[in-house]
């Protein structure tokens, strides 16, 4: 590790860095019975950057997200957002707080059109006096200026997810997040199952939220792919944090090496 990244091996329970994060997670711990999921995990995602959270199956990533978000609660140790410590019981108390995830299913409904998906659960309405109905013109307008920003073609907003491409379903997926994440965005897998079109697609999605700014949670098995787009590499391994590296300074071999264990923390 340079000597700008703290090195998080030997963590107690007090972070040891200075530098307000966009996230920091300080030693967290997670058993499921007799099983050690996490064990005393620490890393740090800052402002526009794409940080790439990278390991084994059974590694410990999705375990580390879904106590992130709010999915299930750490046994031990804190989550900071901003400086900010935050300790969320449900998924929904994240997503108030301006965290969304881009999950590997994408969270789509096929007979919905874009726009319905785009502002599923944050429908937006009119009144008059007692009576409430959808404001389906602002939605669809807010949708297509949000997807023309972030330079996704679709057909219209009004068009059926069912109709679309892999890559325009998961590029929706990431510019949902990315329209109501505003504290951080965390994608799962965002291009598994894409032709290389889709995939560039999708990662110039990425790296138009990541210049804007914003930070980027991105979990990969593709090597090539974390090197291309991330600024930070963490590697979990066996529930434990085993390397973390600039992906300037750090080489596909050396990454291989960490997940494995042929390689240890410098």
């Amino acid at each position: 590790m340079n000597d700008q990244t703290p090195t998080y091996a030997t963590l107690s329970n007090k972070s040891i860095s200075t530098t307000p994060y966009a996230l920091e997670v300080i030693n967290l711990h997670k058993h499921f019975g007799g099983v050690i999921a996490l064990d005393g995990v620490s890393l740090w995602a800052r402002h526009g950057e794409v940080t790439a959270i990278i390991g084994d199956n059974g590694a410990g990533k999705s375990t580390l997200i879904k106590c992130i978000t709010g999915v299930i609660t750490p046994d031990e140790g804190s989550i900071t957002l901003d400086g900010q410590p935050v300790n969320f019981s449900r998924p929904e108390e994240a997503r108030e707080m301006g965290i969304e995830t881009v999950y590997q299913d994408l969270s789509l409904i096929n007979d919905l059109s874009v726009y319905q998906n785009f502002f599923l659960g944050r429908e937006k309405t009119r009144s008059f006096g007692p009576i409430h109905w959808l404001d389906r013109k602002h939605m669809r307008n807010m949708t297509a200026e949000a997807l023309a920003e972030l330079a996704i073609n679709v057909p219209s907003p009004t068009a059926r997810v069912r109709r679309l491409s892999g890559g325009q379903r998961q590029a929706i997926a990431v510019a949902r997040a990315a329209n109501w994440g505003k504290s951080l965005v965390i994608m799962d897998e965002p291009t598994a199952s894409l032709g290389v079109q889709e995939m560039a697609r999708v990662e110039k999605v990425i790296t138009n939220l990541k210049d804007k700014g914003l930070p980027i949670l991105l979990i990969s098995h593709d090597m090539e792919q974390v090197i291309r787009l991330s600024q930070q590499i963490w590697i979990l391994r066996g529930g434990r944090l085993a390397g973390g590296e600039r992906t300037a300074e750090v080489s596909g071999e050396r990454l291989v090496a960490l997940i494995t264990g042929a390689a240890t923390l410098k």
